[in-house]
């Protein structure tokens, strides 16, 4: 009886003992680098060769960051972390599938900022990719945040054929801040929750100086989303620089500081409960220019178009 005591006391602290190893085997902040190896720990001194690699042996809420230019493969993030690659070259080439996904019902219960930050980075999808950055889930983690900055994203004529896709089910925070979305079959960005009506379930987002040009619809908005625009460009898009429709939920956006030409609409009220309201943009050179209901406060310059389309209501001044 004492020695299987004994036994299980050892085999319990053995257990303890490698399950103490595992969870410090996992750095705050981690290398990756075009000569690396996924087999390193992904130091400074021993980086790793992909994002793959290099996320498991990340810690939550830590880092990861490039030592030289590289392509660095195709991820899937299933917590809270950082991939940060200012100053080098950050590159995830894929083809016939997604650049990045984020899929937030597989984040750990515990896992309590749910923020996913993704700077700096070069996706290309050499044509075939699907999405660039596909986030996803909500049902079961809500609320979690991703922040993209100073991203490109090029090259999805494959399935989906999106640059950015937050199709979550439930509410959470989208931010994207001096990033390109170019040469896309569908949608350059679309925010549209699958399901979900009330009001802690809705997707908030800002895009600031962001450029999407070359896809079918430049941004779409769909159910349930409340979004600001700003310092933004919508080119060359063949169906709509902006559109917004939903049904279920509200949709808000507004618009301003932007550019928005040589698309086949420039803004588009699609259907259901939406808000579009213009501040300070330029609209021009599409072949439609509104079409739908839009407010107006005044001050934009809509001319130069095959037809104005749809006149904006005035805005009070308050």
């Amino acid at each position: 009886m004492l020695r299987t005591l004994a036994s299980l006391v050892f085999t319990g602290a053995a257990l303890n003992f490698l399950f103490i190893a595992q969870a410090q085997a996992q750095a705050t902040r981690t290398w990756v680098s075009g000569v690396g190896d996924d087999a390193n720990p992904c130091s400074r001194t021993a980086p790793c060769k992909t994002f793959a690699g290099a996320i498991s042996k990340t810690a939550r809420n830590g880092e990861i960051n490039c030592i030289d230019p590289g392509g660095f493969g195709a991820l899937t993030i299933t917590k809270s972390i950082t991939i940060d690659c200012r100053e080098e070259f950050g590159s995830v080439l894929y083809s016939g599938t997604n650049g990045i996904n984020v899929a937030f019902d597989s984040f750990a219960a515990d896992d309590a900022r749910k923020t996913v930050r993704l700077r700096n980075l070069n996706l290309n999808g050499a044509d075939t990719g699907v999405n660039g950055i596909r986030i996803s889930g909500g049902a079961v983690r809500t609320a979690g945040a991703v922040l993209i900055e100073d991203c490109l994203i090029d090259g999805n004529f494959a399935g989906a054929a999106r640059g950015i896709s937050d199709e979550r089910s439930a509410g959470g925070e989208l931010y994207i801040s001096n990033t390109t979305v170019r040469n896309v079959g569908s949608f350059g960005i679309v925010i549209s929750p699958s399901n979900g009506t009330a009001a802690g379930q809705r997707i908030d987002s800002t895009l600031d100086n962001v450029r999407v040009q070359n896809a079918n619809h430049g941004a779409v908005f769909g159910s349930n989303v409340r979004v600001m625009v700003n310092r933004s460009v919508f080119s060359g898009n063949a169906a709509a620089g902006v559109l917004a429709g939903t049904t279920f939920g509200a949709v808000e956006v507004n618009i301003s500081n932007s550019a928005i030409s040589n698309n086949g609409l420039g803004v588009a009220n699609d259907q259901g409960s939406v808000t579009i309201r213009l501040a300070a943009n330029d609209i021009a050179f599409n072949t439609t220019g509104l079409s739908g209901a839009t407010q107006s406060y005044g001050n934009n310059r809509i001319d130069g178009n095959g037809s104005l389309g749809t006149a904006p209501t005035a805005i009070p001044s308050r």
